[in-house]
């Protein structure tokens, strides 16, 4: 595609398409359709009325369910780790070197008390300690504190074998009296309980991993809270505030509707927007024509727009009809008439715009895209009925795989749903391809695009074109089946449109009906009747077989690529006959004779198709006029024909390259030479026997 191609209004039209198609699609995702009886309200409203449930409800409630989980998790406790046995005999260690420090503290006469009492006070564990608690210590008789050393030791053991969780330590120090032995003193008894109280830390401690395990094991064991509903029942009486409980309900049942808020409609226009800039600049990528063609763009823009009414019609509020959106004849539709390349991307985009309309179901989101990129594939070249019939099979079975993906993982699979949704989907790919087959044959003759399904018609003989080719043109109808023949073979060998090459080969000739008898495929042996014309009647006779053509295919209403191959075959090439009888007319002067009526007004072949059309039409009858004797000659005729095209510049509009050209030389030569072979001159038969010697052959007796 050339920028001229584009010009300035091909860039206004797609500005104004991508307008239109963004307001719509903006309008159909944040908007509902039709106007419904649902109420919009919010927790915290006032019921305008008493709200009834018009119908028998049970659902799931997320909200009970989650309160539910809320108190199981609540229940669980703290989890700590077992009491540490080195860390409990690391601190019975630490209770004897505090002890001996205590002794010699007590046996130092040198000291004065304060002196005494500040070295106790010194060691970090017993900085807290009571100065009463401090001199009743160092009072103690030599006997008495060996006791109480004992004591203290025995005390901390028991303690620290039960375990000291982290945190709860003054509990544990608050049972050291309850430990102390009956047979010491009330000041023993008392050193005692101050020193092992001071001597008491924490040996098990909080396990955050093994509590988060044990709440989400508690969350997971929760019963799933169902709510019933009967007929009638008041969900919210009016004049109540409305709950989030209220609304649950309410959703479930259909009957509130969020309030439009203009954050979420900006929102959505910017999707939609952002959208259709990503299939804009993948379509400027790999397939520029429809954006740049009037009736390609249209139709992708009607196509969009359409398939976004009926996802607006059949997704929300809905449960099992969502799973009947035909996003796979979306993307059917949009192969057969704009090309793989733009029903991928349309296919994607559908199923985010789906998803959106289904509440952000990622499972819908998914289930439509994947159905329509299946549909791509699958339905690339559909031609025959087995092939259709394949591509429903394999939509089905693509829809299944991606419920039973999303379905199966559930913790409660309601089986009726989860059945209804695997039915629906089996359902949508028989509903698409139908919906998609008579769409193509709407979308054809109106916007006259070829479809696989459009060629296959035309190329039928009981065509009424080809019949009256066939009936008032026969020359030219062979002529026509041949070249069809040769060119379809190469078309298929360099990757071109064989459906396509054989029906334009089929009616590149069709303007020979007008006067077929000035054709030589249709003339008797010894009879032209050019060669009575004047060279310049002749050749407006002879070039005019393309204006007739081009004026039978507008009647019949062909396709515009159909059309095509009428003038594109002939290129601009001339009509060699009439020119050289002109030339020899004016004797023998070439500078006396003006070309320009004696050639072909064009276009160059601007396809792969046309150009093999116009190859395989002029070495058919260049072949059929020279009768080659050998594969040399006949090899000679069409390398000719080749070199003259290219030479002529016939061959520059098209994208077919050098290497392809050979191909297709080698596919015609091939073809050719089992079409015209040498035919092998058989020996007169000898004169049959009479009936009467047959029948006596059989029996003759020696």
């Amino acid at each position: 595609m050339t920028d001229v191609q584009k010009g300035p209004w091909g860039w206004v039209r797609l500005a104004l398409a991508t307008v239109a198609v963004a307001t719509l699609a903006t309008f159909l995702l944040a908007f509902p359709l039709f106007p419904s009886g649902r109420l919009v309200l919010e927790e915290g409203d006032i019921a305008p009325r008493d709200l009834r449930a018009p119908r028998a409800l049970t659902y799931e409630s997320a909200i009970r369910t989650a309160e539910q989980q809320q108190l199981a998790v609540a229940a669980v406790e703290d989890v700590y780790t077992p009491p540490d046995a080195d860390l409990a005999r690391q601190q019975l260690v630490r209770v004897r070197q505090v002890m001996d420090y205590l002794s010699s503290v007590r046996a130092d006469s040198l000291a004065t008390p304060s002196q005494r009492r500040a070295w106790i006070r010194a060691v970090p564990e017993l900085a807290a300690l009571a100065m009463t608690d401090v001199d009743l210590l160092l009072g103690l008789s030599s006997e008495s504190w060996d006791r109480v050393q004992l004591e203290v030791s025995n005390v901390v053991d028991q303690v620290m074998r039960q375990g000291v969780r982290e945190g709860a330590e003054d509990e544990a120090r608050q049972q050291v009296p309850t430990l102390v032995g009956l047979d010491l003193s009330s000041e023993e008894a008392r050193v005692t309980t101050v020193l092992a109280q001071s001597l008491i830390v924490a040996n098990s401690f909080y396990d955050e991993a093994a509590t988060e395990a044990a709440r989400a094991e508690a969350r997971q064991r929760s019963a799933v809270v169902v709510r019933t509903f009967s007929a009638g029942e008041v969900i919210v009486r009016e004049g109540q505030r409305v709950t989030a409980l209220d609304l649950e309900a309410l959703r479930e049942l259909g009957l509130q509707q969020p309030r439009t808020r203009w954050n979420d409609v900006a929102a959505k226009g910017l999707l939609a927007l952002l959208a259709l800039g990503v299939m804009g600049g993948f379509l400027a990528r790999f397939q520029p024509d429809v954006l740049w063609e009037g009736q390609r763009l249209l139709l992708l823009s009607l196509l969009l727009v359409l398939f976004l009414f009926l996802a607006r019609l059949m997704v929300p509020d809905r449960t099992v009809l969502r799973y009947l959106f035909p996003a796979p004849a979306l993307a059917i539709l949009a192969t057969a008439t704009l090309g793989p390349q733009t029903a991928a991307v349309a296919s994607i985009l559908m199923g985010g715009a789906v998803g959106l309309m289904g509440d952000g179901s990622m499972e819908l989101a998914i289930y439509a895209a994947v159905g329509g990129l299946v549909a791509t594939v699958t339905a690339w070249r559909v031609e025959r009925l087995e092939l259709l019939f394949r591509a429903v099979l394999l939509i089905a079975l693509a829809h299944v795989l991606v419920l039973l993906g999303f379905h199966l993982p559930l913790e409660r699979v309601d089986l009726t749903d989860t059945g209804l949704a695997l039915l629906m989907g089996v359902v949508n790919s028989v509903f698409s391809a139908s919906l998609a087959l008579g769409g193509l044959f709407l979308i054809g003759p109106l916007f006259d695009v070829i479809t696989t399904f459009r060629l296959i018609e035309l190329s039928q003989p009981d065509h009424p074109l080809l019949k009256r080719l066939l009936r008032e043109a026969p020359g030219t109808y062979h002529h026509s089946l041949m070249v069809a023949s040769l060119a379809e073979q190469a078309a298929e060998q360099i990757g071109a449109d064989p459906l396509l090459t054989r029906v334009g080969a089929y009616y590149h000739d069709i303007g020979k009906l007008v006067r077929p008898y000035f054709f030589i495929e249709n003339q008797m042996e010894g009879s032209n009747p050019h060669e009575q014309l004047d060279p310049h009647a002749s050749a407006e006779i002879i070039l005019g077989h393309v204006r007739d053509g081009l004026e039978l295919a507008r009647r019949y209403h062909l396709p515009a690529r159909v059309r095509a191959f009428i003038p594109e075959h002939h290129g601009t090439r001339r009509a060699n006959f009439q020119y050289a009888r002109a030339v020899e007319l004016a004797g023998g002067d070439a500078a006396l004779v003006d070309e320009a009526p004696f050639r072909h007004s064009g276009p160059l072949p601007r396809s792969r198709e046309t150009a093999l059309v116009m190859l395989a039409d002029s070495c058919e009858a260049a072949v059929r006029a020279r009768r080659p004797k050998s594969p040399e000659e006949m090899k000679a005729a069409v390398d000719e024909i080749f070199e003259q095209s290219i030479r002529s510049g016939q061959l520059d509009d098209c994208p077919i390259t050098m290497r392809e050209l050979v191909v297709v030389r080698e596919s015609f030569l091939t073809n050719l030479k089992g079409i015209y072979h040498p035919r092998i001159t058989y020996p007169a038969a000898p004169p049959e026997k009479t009936s009467a010697s047959v029948r006596r052959a059989p029996g003759r007796r020696k």
